[in-house]
């Protein structure tokens, strides 16, 4: 039924998707034609229209020929709209709904497409949702125009956390691997290369690159799995073009094309074969492709070892055994990077990856990490649907009997999946604690299932409480204990064998439990270099000075190294010479800067640099702990959350 909007004549459907439904209209005051996005949401909640108002107001203040032009933001019944300009055409959706498109038609289209998501990145945005909905195309011009800008990125880099895969932003067939939350990975603006690799991949064969049953499967799909390539699909698509789609899909991003340049430099030249001889011979890809941007690869260099025994050690948990790996190293060496590898192989076996962090100054808080990874747990299980819900709450409270409130008084969310409780009856301190241990352990087997295999992994274990680490031995001890990986991380030069945490492990090992420790050193002088050679996309004998003032300066700790890299970048020691196309550098005037080799000096004088207001807030926000939200800043400064986050941005912005 066609929806009835003041002032507007509706004409056409042109989409219809869960949330949101896309109309052809006239704006009666001036007969002028139109294109109206309303939000499909009868009571639509403060986040949705937050994302439409922001949506909205992104769009308004850009000048660019690539984005949608927008004339208004109204109000309709409890919902809003969007009007925006009319370009006489409709989506790549609406086209693929004949099926793919023909090489010359997809050609003539995906250059003009590839320019216009070049065109967004020099706005310094990352639109986050590049999909076919939201190409418009003009069929006879070829003009192009993207729109959908409501969950867009304004800053360089993001991360995504690990959440219900079906709440993840972004159109699912066409998420980028680090968009899923399960990569390691931070979004930057080649998050948007993938989806239109994807997005081109379903222009050129009629079908999305993958098929999965539920969310889970697709997540799995974008983070495991290479697609069919297109060739296969269809034996008329040339494989230079096929080629090109791949590398767009290319698992990591550093793989990707890394400008929207780039690729529409390799797209016109297969267009103009195509034009010339109806056929695409083989070329060297990415021969223009200089994005300028300064990246450090984000993948693991010289951790190979480690990585393999963390995968054989989850393989084998998820056979049915408990088991427990440790990483030893000092800060910033990279052992919650590495810890968090994991994560690839927990979603093929649709486990759980849950996480929490010790913090210095809250050793007298029990179980503080423990606590925060079950209620990050309990919170991605609200999000699930009132069936599985259900469930859940059958399954917890079989586990923890009449005495759930136990565990309901630590973690309040598990109180809103099985309910109001009974009171337990007091018991002395002895009695209590091992009743709480009884039930924590009931809890932690309610989710490490054959099923769904349960990881387990707390930072920073040389600042753990005695309960916990108590606790972990009773955990571990458990012959019974089956479908569980427990992971932990720790600075082994602030322990001595005589530490509680040390004591608590060897107490462990005793048990008969299966333990590991990897100690973490860092980087040698080869892994080094090639980090610096991938980052600079250049030749490894160019690298070697400059390797090895690194390795001076920073002893190889990884951490150090990208800040060390980041402050040469920022203070222009290191730039881009569009005219030679490559990196410059000199390492003799670098030496003469005299940039500091203490890594804790090096991220003062980054905050330094912040607005004072910022440093303010920061130093507020470190005083809460490792992390804090933006309501209880606001509650301690008494400033309005508009403020906050304008004092905040410029943090934000620096990655911090």
């Amino acid at each position: 039924m066609m929806q009835t909007l003041q002032g507007y004549h509706l004409k056409t459907l042109l989409h219809q998707g869960s949330c949101s439904l896309v109309y052809r209209a006239i704006r009666e005051s001036d007969m002028q034609p139109v294109v109206i996005k309303l939000l499909n949401i009868d009571y639509p909640s403060q986040e949705d229209l937050a994302r439409f108002k922001r949506g909205y107001s992104l769009i308004k203040g850009l000048r660019a020929e690539s984005v949608i032009g927008v004339y208004s933001l109204e109000r309709y019944k409890n919902s809003l709209f969007i009007v925006m300009e009319d370009i006489g055409g409709g989506s790549v959706a609406s086209l693929l709904l004949s099926g793919a498109l023909g090489l010359e038609r997809f050609l003539q289209l995906a250059t003009s497409i590839a320019n216009a998501v070049g065109e967004i990145h020099q706005l310094k945005l990352i639109h986050k949702d590049i999909c076919p909905q939201n190409i418009i195309i003009n069929p006879e011009t070829n003009q192009v125009k993207i729109i959908d800008f409501g969950i867009s990125s304004e800053l360089f880099l993001e991360t995504q956390d690990a959440i219900n895969p079906d709440h993840l932003e972004g159109t699912l067939d066409y998420l980028s691997p680090e968009q899923t939350g399960r990569m390691n990975r931070v979004v930057d603006y080649r998050t948007d290369l993938y989806a239109l690799g994807a997005t081109f991949y379903h222009m050129l064969t009629g079908i999305p690159p993958f098929n999965g049953s539920d969310a889970m499967e697709m997540v799995h799909a974008h983070i495991a799995k290479m697609p069919r390539p297109p060739c296969e699909v269809d034996s008329a698509i040339p494989k230079t073009l096929s080629d090109i789609v791949l590398k767009l899909m290319a698992k990591t991003s550093e793989d990707r094309y890394q400008s929207g340049g780039g690729l529409k430099a390799d797209l016109q030249l297969c267009f103009e074969q195509w034009q010339e001889k109806s056929e695409i011979s083989p070329f060297k890809f990415a021969s223009h492709d200089f994005s300028g941007q300064f990246q450090i690869p984000q993948k693991l260099y010289g951790r190979d070892k480690e990585v393999n025994t963390l995968m054989t050690a989850f393989n084998r948990v998820a056979r049915g055994s408990t088991e427990m790996v440790l990483v030893a190293g000092y800060s910033g060496v990279g052992k919650s990077v590495l810890i968090q590898e994991v994560h690839k192989p927990i979603v093929a076996k649709r486990g759980y990856f849950i996480s929490g962090k010790f913090d210095q100054f809250l050793r007298n808080i029990p179980y503080s990490a423990l606590i925060q990874a079950f209620r990050g747990l309990a919170k991605q299980l609200l999000t699930e649907t009132d069936v599985q819900l259900e469930t859940w709450k059958h399954k917890l409270l079989l586990a923890l009997g009449k005495e759930a409130q136990v565990i309901v008084d630590i973690i309040p969310e598990i109180g809103l999946i099985v309910g109001p409780q009974i009171d337990v009856p007091l018991l002395g301190p002895q009695e209590t604690q091992n009743r709480f241990n009884m039930k924590f352990q009931a809890l932690i087997q309610v989710f490490a299932r054959k099923e769904h295999p349960l990881v387990i992994f707390l930072d920073d274990l040389q600042w753990a409480d005695t309960a916990t680490l108590n606790l972990l031995i009773n955990i571990l001890a458990d012959r019974t204990s089956q479908y569980l990986l427990f992971m932990g991380a720790y600075r082994d030069n602030e322990v001595d064998r005589f530490h509680p945490f040390i004591v608590a492990v060897e107490e462990i090992k005793c048990s008969g439990a299966i333990a590991h420790t990897l100690e973490l050193l860092p980087l040698a002088r080869n892994a080094l270099n090639l980090l610096i050679t991938d980052t600079f996309n250049t030749q490894r004998d160019r690298v070697n000075e400059l390797g090895q003032l690194v390795l001076n300066k920073t002893e190889g700790n990884p951490f150090f190294v990208c800040q060390f890299l980041k402050r040469l970048y920022q203070d222009q020691l290191i730039t881009f010479d569009f005219y030679k196309t490559s990196w410059q550098w000199d390492v003799r005037q670098i030496e003469a800067r005299g940039i500091t080799s203490n890594v804790v000096e090096l991220m003062v004088e980054k905050i330094k640099k912040l607005p004072a207001a910022t440093q303010k807030l920061l130093n507020l926000g470190a005083c809460i702990g490792n992390a804090f939200e933006l309501n209880t800043l606001a509650l301690i400064c008494e400033e309005p959350l508009p403020v906050l986050v304008q004092h905040l941005w410029p943090a934000l912005e620096q990655g911090l």
